[in-house]
């Protein structure tokens, strides 16, 4: 036992989770097979890597209002980085003809964005009820965010935990099989920050992964925001994150104080 503690210490290290969530980390962690930790640190095949694991957690707890859940890391060294829907791979959000290439070939982050921005009024649908490249392109965008990376920075100051409920993918496995691993672990922790009264957290579940955590008793302590995943295109028109992203005005660049 005292080799598995050590263990699960040096998975939240390397990955630099805040203090704040280190208790609850030990304890979830704590339902994970030792062996299969043990692997997890002696294997640097798998994604996003032990130092970005638990990558969501490096945010500290105090404000925490939305949990995202995702499904697996992005199958690519470059894109991985621990945050679930965060393509560490994509730069720019905009380019002169609108949405930039990276944005626009990435199916789900083009139905975000897009979502965004009629949300927040920015743009409105053409004769065909499409948003276009051109109406992007002519956008004035002085007072808004430039990169992916600042989208998760406000999605964070927000109050956004956002982390995959299957963490690790392993070449040698299937992500069904490695779902398994993760189960208990993802339970175990929504029991442990399971909403107070003083505390109203929402889960975000987008797609096949509402199933999985609809299925635990516990989830039943917290408000549910449940839609489709915003890789089909009717994420664009889902009333509920319509009104998620007007309230949220992820787009808006952050005053400086």
């Amino acid at each position: 036992m005292a080799a598995t503690n050590e263990h699960i210490d040096r998975l939240i290290s390397e990955a630099n989770a805040h203090e704040d969530w280190r208790p609850i980390l030990e304890e979830s962690l704590s339902t994970l097979d030792p062996d299969y930790i043990e692997s997890l640190l002696n294997d640097d095949s798998w994604l996003p890597g032990s130092d970005h694991l638990l990558a969501a957690f490096r945010r500290d707890r105090t404000g925490t209002r939305y949990l995202l859940i995702g499904e697996s890391p992005y199958p690519r060294r470059e894109s991985a980085n621990g945050i679930a829907f965060f393509d560490a791979a994509v730069g720019s959000l905009w380019s002169e003809q609108g949405l930039s290439k990276p944005v626009n070939r990435a199916t789900s982050l083009r139905n975000m964005i897009k979502t965004a921005l009629l949300a927040e009024g920015r743009v409105s649908r053409d004769s065909d009820g499409k948003i276009t490249q051109d109406a992007i392109a002519k956008l004035d965008k002085s007072e808004m965010i430039q990169t992916l990376a600042e989208l998760f920075e406000n999605l964070e100051r927000a109050g956004f935990l956002m982390l995959n409920a299957t963490p690790v993918l392993h070449p040698a496995r299937k992500p069904a099989r490695e779902a398994r691993y993760w189960e208990a672990f993802l339970e175990r922790l929504l029991e442990l920050i399971s909403p107070q009264p003083t505390q109203r957290i929402n889960l975000l579940l987008w797609g096949k992964i509402a199933k999985l955590v609809e299925a635990m008793p516990v989830s039943s302590n917290y408000r549910k925001l449940v839609c489709e995943h915003p890789y089909n295109i009717s994420f664009i028109d889902n009333p509920d994150m319509l009104q998620l992203f007007a309230e949220l005005r992820v787009l808006r660049r952050p005053t400086k104080s």
